[in-house]
């Protein structure tokens, strides 16, 4: 890792750990005027002893269904991970595909993004395939990955339209109308850029530069790679097991409602609204959504009528229990499991 990845690294974690000390230090300010209010004494008042009440109020069985619910999106993201490399003549074995995508969250959880490269570089050495082919799979896998992340916002924004518009309303000061006008300015300079991107790929290359063709030539290489769905032998399979993944990270999130009381008479369109908004948060670069994901789930149960206490509960759980100790669990067992089974 050199110097510019150790400072981007070391900004994105002070960033998340900013965010986590500063929701800390206003939970505590807040349960602390509540327990003012209700004539509780301030040394019988610590945010840290009602964290840990909660966790140890919360319905465990719930948590390992859920595990189970994460490892079926990853043995989805596996098979589909599988049909990638078919096209390319490689049939990897499963246990070498699954392993070193745990291993990839596992990295991801201090440094982020790096999970990726490991992903390709570890599949590459247990199965002889070139590490850029390996790369482009992912990449493939990933911008499959963002398509469907769009469509559940679509999805999210249209079944919970005022609770986005309250949000915005209240937090930004932004009008209806205004966020209208914002998607439309979106949706026209997307266009435009579609329009420039066409005409930069199509012009001849005489008179331009060598930077503007290795440009030119990345952008093409990449757009040739995408390509490779099409060359999927079963294709209503692999949109079958990416809709699996989507649909399993969802119910990570609406289940976990019913393992805590104060969240349990949440619906399911409240699931939706809280994991877009938690996806949102693993999204940022922090090692593993840390602070960001926290924030943004909290945001969104306090939209939907939780307390702030509550909330932040949720987010501790859900994030502790599964996010991180999930992928440190599965992440130590491929660790071991990857030498032992390629001898």
């Amino acid at each position: 890792m050199n110097f510019k990845n150790i400072l981007k690294y070391l900004v994105f974690l002070g960033i998340g750990i900013l965010i986590l000390v500063l929701m800390w230090n206003g939970q505590s300010a807040s349960y602390l005027a509540q327990c003012a209010q209700d004539g509780i004494p301030a040394e019988n008042c610590s945010l840290f002893d009602r964290i840990v009440m909660d966790f140890k109020s919360v319905n465990w069985l719930w948590i390992i269904f859920i595990l189970g619910i994460y490892m079926l999106s990853n043995i989805f993201r596996g098979l589909r991970w599988v049909q990638l490399f078919e096209p390319l003549g490689y049939t990897p074995r499963f246990i070498n595909i699954f392993c070193t995508m745990m291993l990839g969250y596992f990295a991801n959880l201090g440094v982020p993004r790096s999970g990726e490269f490991i992903r390709a570089g570890a599949i590459s050495k247990y199965e002889n395939i070139p590490v850029e082919q390996s790369f482009a799979t992912i990449v493939i896998g990933r911008i499959v990955d963002v398509l469907f992340l769009l469509l559940i916002l679509g999805l999210a924004f249209l079944l919970s339209y005022d609770i986005f518009v309250d949000y915005f309303a209240q937090n930004f000061n932004i009008e209806t109308k205004t966020i209208l006008i914002y998607l439309g300015i979106l949706i026209l300079f997307g266009v435009l850029g579609i329009l420039v991107l066409r005409y930069f790929l199509t012009r001849p290359e005489e008179g331009q530069s060598s930077f503007i063709k290795k440009l030119k030539g990345l952008i093409l290489n990449f757009l040739e790679g995408l390509k490779s769905i099409t060359q999927v032998e079963n294709k209503s399979l692999f949109w079958l097991y990416s809709l699996g993944i989507w649909v399993c990270y969802y119910l990570m999130t609406y289940l976990c409602f019913f393992a805590f009381e104060p969240t349990q008479h949440l619906g399911a369109i409240a699931g939706l609204v809280v994991f877009v908004f938690g996806t949102l948060g693993i999204v940022f670069p922090s090692p593993g959504g840390m602070g960001s994901y926290h924030f943004l789930v909290t945001q969104a149960l306090i939209i939907l009528g939780l307390s702030s206490i509550d909330s932040f509960s949720f987010a501790m759980i859900l994030y502790f229990s599964i996010q991180l100790f999930g992928n440190i669990l599965f992440g130590i067992f491929s660790l071991v499991t990857l030498p032992i089974v390629n001898r």
